[in-house]
């Protein structure tokens, strides 16, 4: 497949093609678009793979570039305006405003969850130990990775009674989607505010993310780039049933810019509550309030994954050298023991450009 010219907006200025990179340099070499198109430009030999957004945040420099096209064969990059599904990385917003809770006064990390819950729950317990707001954010409170049921709020209430709680709250790292759910709504509760508008006022509008949304409006739906699974096929856009807190934002590249600059940002008391580490995962992480938490090249990182349906992407923040990383893709296909998934192409993509900036 023939990759047209990438579109490259460096604070602003929108250039539609530059020379390509001296492959006699190295990487140390390049200025930062050379750099990125040399990374992007191997990130998409593998023709499962359209296109890739990129947005660089490097102390107080912010870059946009864009590579590809969006929809095979029809010659048309992302830009800036692209919106994205950004999947699990929502989930950072749900850590943040738990975060910006707890300096409020609103809970503590050490509040039993079922004192916030519309139904009892004798269930939500491990012989009588309680599961708690940090067991929520870490996920280690024993929940299943997906609910019984998220046709409806009605129906994950009712589902949850069928949960057992395993392992004991606090022992183990277990990825869920159902425990963010139930923070979002108990932040709803605390502030008396629906939890979707909660993060609009405290994240986006804070953060002037004019274009990170949970529902679009017709327009914007034009907007939304179209995901491709690895065999080039169209695939459905994810609809939340429930309250956000796991997956359902929008945004774009310049949107996760201002995202990434408010979370280096370390003296708004919520930026730095929310980059507190809870627990060592059995992985090569640790994580705190959602942010996955580790050293790359003798320096913390704070980051996460978000995968969906024909997309993929990952975020990634360095406070220690005040960068932030953020790459896009709209493709979605699982590796196997002789090709990586494109997760972690794009963690590739992502460390090497940071790597050499």
């Amino acid at each position: 497949m023939i990759k047209p010219a990438p579109y490259v907006c460096l604070l602003g200025i929108t250039i539609l093609s530059f020379t390509s990179c001296n492959q006699s340099n190295t990487a140390s070499e390049l200025t930062t678009p050379e750099l990125v198109e040399k990374y992007a430009n191997e990130f998409l030999e593998d023709d499962r793979i359209h296109s890739v957004s990129i947005a660089i945040y490097n102390n107080g420099k912010k870059q946009t570039f864009h590579f590809g096209e969006q929809n095979p064969g029809k010659n048309n990059p992302p830009t800036d305006s692209t919106l994205y599904e950004i999947a699990s990385v929502t989930k950072t917003f749900t850590g943040t405003m738990v975060a910006k809770a707890v300096i409020d006064g609103k809970i503590s990390l050490d509040d039993d969850i079922r004192d916030y819950l519309p139904q009892e729950y004798p269930n939500f317990a491990y012989d009588g130990d309680k599961i708690t707001i940090k067991h929520l954010i870490t996920h280690t409170g024993g929940f299943p990775n997906f609910p019984p049921t998220d046709e409806s709020k009605e129906a994950f209430w009712e589902g949850l009674h069928e949960v057992t709680i395993d392992p004991q709250p606090g022992t183990e790292f277990r990825y869920s989607n159902t425990a963010p759910e139930i923070t979002a709504y108990i932040l709803e509760q605390v502030y008396n505010t629906p939890y979707q508008q909660l993060v609009k006022q405290y994240i986006f509008d804070t953060n002037k993310m004019v274009n990170t949304k949970f529902e679009l409006n017709e327009k914007e739906q034009d907007l939304l780039i179209q995901g491709y699974n690895g065999d080039q096929e169209p695939q459905e856009h994810f609809r939340n049933n429930l309250w956000g807190g796991i997956s359902g934002a929008h945004s774009n590249t310049i949107d996760l810019m201002q995202y990434m600059e408010y979370h280096l940002n370390e003296s708004i008391p919520e930026v730095k509550e929310s980059h507190k580490n809870f627990f060592s995962t059995q992985y090569d992480f640790d994580i705190g309030y959602h942010w996955n938490i580790l050293n790359i090249d003798d320096e913390i990182c704070y980051r996460h994954h978000g995968g969906i349906w024909g997309m993929q992407n990952w975020l990634m923040i360095f406070p220690e050298s005040n960068v932030g990383i953020a790459v896009l893709s709209n493709a979605s296909f699982q590796g196997n023991v002789f090709s990586p998934g494109i997760d972690d192409r794009l963690e590739d993509l992502a460390l090497s450009i940071k790597k050499n900036l």
